[in-house]
């Protein structure tokens, strides 16, 4: 079983997404590649199309500006394979206030732009989402080829929405179902580090104010 850690990058990244990626624990045999560059639609254009060439099985997305533990691969595969899943991403939040998770209850193109829902509740187990970020997904290299035949495109961003968005609309196009795992844990790089526990704590204090 191969493997691409695929990073889209600019010029640097901070410390604590090196220390996490350094003692990530690989399963099978694992590639790491980096994208620099100040699109960040472009390098996962270019990522996506090396994990083809390379004939990996998975692609492992990791956003520079991100923490996990070490364990995640590991336990990203075991949901992966015991739910029989195409697509998975982990449960993170946004940097800024008002830190809501980087996840799509539904997710429609119209001819006005894109309509996203976000979710009004978190669970606390697998569920499935319309759309995500790509702060951190693991997904078979398969649904790139399926994307690509029916769209001519990977991550170029859809009028009115992002790359990683775009990308999501077009793999369920192809009937593909994206699901979150909450269970493992991410943090989210800013002036602090946002995880769920600082997601729910920021929640508490602002009902109470």
């Amino acid at each position: 079983m191969k493997t691409l850690i695929a990073i889209p990058a600019m010029d640097s990244v901070p410390t604590l997404f090196a220390q996490s990626l350094a003692t990530l624990r690989r399963v099978g045999e694992c590639s790491v590649a980096f994208e620099i560059g100040s699109l960040v639609y472009n390098s996962r254009n270019d990522l996506a199309k090396k994990a083809i060439e390379m004939e990996s099985d998975y692609v492992l997305w990791l956003d520079s500006d991100m923490v996990f533990n070490p364990n995640t691969l590991e336990l990203m595969f075991k949901t992966m394979t015991e739910k029989n899943l195409d697509i998975l991403t982990g449960l993170y939040f946004r940097r800024v206030a008002p830190f809501t998770p980087v996840l799509f209850d539904k997710l429609e193109m119209t001819d006005e732009g894109c309509i996203q829902t976000e979710f009004k509740e978190i669970p606390d187990t697998l569920f499935e989402v319309g759309g995500c970020g790509f702060g951190c997904v693991l997904m078979k290299t398969s649904v790139f080829i399926d994307v690509f035949i029916k769209h001519h495109a990977f991550f170029t961003p859809i009028k009115g929405t992002g790359e990683d968005l775009s990308f999501c609309w077009r793999a369920r196009d192809c009937g593909y179902k994206i699901y979150c795992d909450p269970s493992f844990f991410l943090g989210h790089v800013g002036n602090q580090i946002i995880s769920r526990n600082f997601y729910e704590s920021y929640k508490t204090v602002r009902a109470q104010n």
